[in-house]
């Protein structure tokens, strides 16, 4: 009986470590500014002012070294188009205002730019996604750094992740 308890004792404990150690664990972002699967603004798109949606991070492991802030489109016509792409973010950020940028590093969108560049899709509805990584480290990475290099960088230090999803169709 002692061993079956033990056992069992294991396996949870366990379970609960893998999903950490795997980068399995769970941030959640959120934005005051549009719900998940929800439609973003205008406001936040090419159509409009173009400026970063409101953000909000929680769960974030205490043993985290910093963040990486990533949006994108996975419905783009040529594949994965980047708007956004933060690293080096102190973990400690549960928040980054409407209109800035997180204190972090910059790489380059795929616009070409650094910064936030919203929405902006050929016709039809997209879908965008911003995503929250922790990592047990800082990247090294100088900015201007293209998407590939911080994916790259990242492999093997995620220890936890959230996404929050959004969805605009150009009205021209």
């Amino acid at each position: 009986m002692r061993r079956s308890i033990t056992g069992g004792a294991v396996a949870i404990l366990l379970a609960a470590i893998v999903p950490v150690a795997a980068g399995g664990a769970t941030m959640k972002i959120t934005s005051s500014a549009f719900h998940e699967g929800g439609d973003i603004p205008s406001k936040f798109t090419c159509d409009a002012s173009d400026t970063s949606p409101p953000l909000q991070i929680t769960g974030i492991p205490s043993e985290a070294k910093s963040l990486v802030l990533i949006a994108d489109d996975p419905d783009a016509p040529g594949g994965l188009f980047t708007h956004w792409l933060v690293w080096n973010i102190p973990p400690q950020t549960s928040s980054i205002a409407e209109g800035s940028a997180p204190k972090g590093v910059q790489g380059a969108n795929d616009f070409g730019k650094s910064g936030y560049r919203g929405p902006c899709p050929p016709p039809g509805r997209h879908r965008y996604s911003f995503k929250i990584f922790a990592l047990d480290r800082e990247l090294e990475l100088r900015s201007g750094a293209k998407r590939s290099q911080v994916d790259a960088a990242m492999k093997g230090h995620v220890i936890a992740q959230g996404e929050l999803v959004g969805r605009y169709a150009r009205k021209k």
